[in-house]
């Protein structure tokens, strides 16, 4: 039933949370309660001047009779149908099901969005609890530094005498241990909540470089404009330790080296044309398909229609450069998903290997990831080559030919919630939840 049909209900809603008979509300808007009653049911349409004095009597908006919930929520509730299709919801009803109850189409919505931001939060701190090196770290000392207090607790509470300076000895030594417990205590819960922007001094100097690309944007004008690579990482590195800035002194320099290959003008005006797709751009403009997928990550949000992500791995599979999406979310450390084209691109170097995928804990959003691997060293006479693959992800279909089933795919087996994955590589903490379907 069309939106539009609906103002007859919502009238008819409106009336009777208001304890008004609709002989009563027909009279005192100057038409029969029988033609009230057809619009009441979707029989007749109304507008105008009569639309305006009915929702006065009604103490609303006519705006609010007309449009009802609003095209947000009903695009909220059709989003949770799409996610949980198994669940069999009248998705061509659902325009009807906000027009007579806004109040439980509000509920599902609001409960939808919980949903989603908690399974976030548990992939985010799982993963954060998983690979985290300071946490680790600190627990460990926190248990060292327990027991330490419980065996000296254990000395002095024996039976029989101890000498004034070992006593004495013992008492410091428990102070200094609860001064260092209760130091290790602040330090862990102000790290635990802190809002995951910023990165630890005690941090993998991988997730300083994701931090300090996250905070620019992962562009850089000076590069683009030609400067020298230490000039940019004197500026984006000056809080990094020693080892993330050897690790973004590298990736800068291929930056540089990319945006000399294809600069951003260039490309933008190919992208205009063509849209993002690499494999196109490529061709059009003679250039790497690697180093497109790279720039086309580099470009501004205000160049691209939609953002793109992009990752890469090396041989191991252990993910190196992330620049994630919101609705496509990737581990912070280690592997990520066995069945990205990241992990198959490696299996066969120079062929670009495209997919359609949709993140199993998503919104049902579709994703175009199309990998490619290539050596990264100068090839060795009877040495296999050093490679290194690299993943674009982007909203929207494949070009004509390409697979088209799309594969739910996760972010790495311990937070997601696919059941049956041939893939699988350990159990998940949200077994026993389908795709999409809330976890409590």
């Amino acid at each position: 039933m069309a939106r539009g049909t609906l103002i007859g209900s919502r009238i008819r809603e409106r009336r009777i949370a208001q304890g008004m008979r609709q002989a009563d509300l027909a009279r005192a808007a100057g038409i029969s309660a029988s033609y009230l009653n057809l619009i009441e049911h979707n029989r007749r349409r109304i507008g105008g001047k009569l639309l305006v004095d009915i929702a006065a009597l009604l103490d609303t908006e006519a705006a609010l009779l007309a449009e009802g919930a609003g095209a947000a929520l009903i695009a909220g509730l059709r989003e949770a149908a799409g996610a949980a299709p198994d669940t069999g919801a009248e998705i061509e009803r659902v325009d009807e099901f906000t027009g007579r109850f806004p109040g439980w189409a509000r509920l599902l919505a609001q409960t939808r969005a919980r949903v989603t931001a908690l399974e976030r939060t548990v992939e985010t701190l799982t993963d954060r609890m998983t690979h985290d090196p300071h946490l680790a770290t600190s627990l460990h000392e926190m248990l060292t530094t327990v027991t330490a207090i419980r065996s000296t607790a254990a000395i002095l509470a024996e039976p029989g005498e101890i000498a004034p300076e070992w006593q004495a000895r013992f008492h410091r030594n428990i102070n200094e241990d609860s001064a260092r417990l209760a130091e290790t205590s602040r330090a862990l819960v102000a790290y635990l909540e802190s809002d995951g922007e910023a990165v630890s001094e005690t941090g993998s100097p991988q997730e300083e470089v994701q931090a300090a690309w996250d905070a620019v944007g992962h562009h850089v004008p000076a590069l683009e404009e030609g400067a020298e690579t230490d000039a940019a990482l004197a500026e984006m590195g000056a809080e990094l330790s020693a080892g993330a800035r050897s690790v973004l002194h590298v990736e800068l320099a291929r930056y540089a080296a990319d945006a000399a290959a294809l600069p951003m003008d260039r490309l933008a005006a190919s992208v205009d044309r063509l849209g993002p797709d690499p494999v196109l751009l490529a061709d059009d403009l003679g250039a790497d398909v690697a180093v497109v997928m790279r720039r086309l990550a580099a470009m501004p949000s205000d160049r691209l229609a939609e953002p793109v992500g992009l990752v890469t791995c090396d041989a191991s599979g252990v993910l190196g450069y992330r620049k994630p999406l919101p609705a496509f979310p990737m581990p912070r450390v280690g592997a990520g998903c066995p069945l990205w084209p990241l992990y198959r691109a490696l299996a066969r170097p120079f062929v670009v290997v495209s997919d359609l995928v949709r993140p199993a804990a998503g919104d049902g959003t579709l994703f175009c990831a199309e990998a490619l691997a290539l050596p990264i060293a100068t090839p060795l006479r009877d040495r296999d080559p050093v490679l290194q693959a690299q993943m674009l992800i982007r909203p929207g279909p494949l070009q004509t030919g390409a697979t088209a089933t799309a594969e739910d795919v996760g972010s790495a087996c311990r937070v997601c919630p696919r059941e049956a994955c041939r893939a699988r590589r350990e159990p998940s903490i949200l077994a026993g939840a389908a795709r999409g379907a809330p976890v409590f």
